[in-house]
């Protein structure tokens, strides 16, 4: 591609950066409110309602339907500035550690929406996916970072 600048790309990639890892907060958060709540209600203590409860959820998948548009956005941000700066993928640790973040955050999507009393291997799965998706987030930050200062 023979683009002027992809300095506007770069700002897109950093705000969508930005909000993912916000997003991947507020999902960690709010995932724990709906555990602490599972838990509180074997015990005396109430917390959350029926209708925080439910609130909860709602801003939980909402949340997390964000995140994985984020994602993707940013997967086509990669594809489409590198394709454009070097002619082809592949330049950096980035891709590596940019499509296993994809691949987590979509196994997370598609593990929630199979959770249930009936399968409780999904519950499981998605957590687990999670936790491993912070050290993720992590490694495509750092890898990231080191690939932006090779633009500017």
């Amino acid at each position: 591609m023979d683009l002027p600048s992809f300095i506007w790309l770069w700002r897109i990639a950093a705000w969508a950066m930005g909000l993912s890892l916000f997003a991947y907060l507020l999902l960690a958060i709010s995932g724990l409110s709906m555990f602490l709540g599972r838990k509180s209600q074997n015990s005396n203590f109430q917390f959350p309602t029926t209708w925080e409860r439910k609130n909860i959820r709602l801003a939980h998948y909402l949340t997390g339907i964000w995140l994985v548009l984020l994602v993707l956005l940013l997967l086509g941000i990669g594809i489409v500035g590198t394709l454009g700066h070097f002619g082809s993928l592949g330049q950096s640790q980035h891709l590596v550690s940019g499509l296993g973040t994809v691949l987590l955050v979509v196994v997370s999507a598609l593990s929630a929406t199979q959770i249930s009393p009936a399968k409780p291997w999904a519950k499981y799965i998605h957590v687990g996916t999670n936790i491993i998706l912070a050290i993720a987030f992590i490694w495509v930050s750092i890898t990231g970072w080191i690939v932006v200062q090779k633009y500017l």
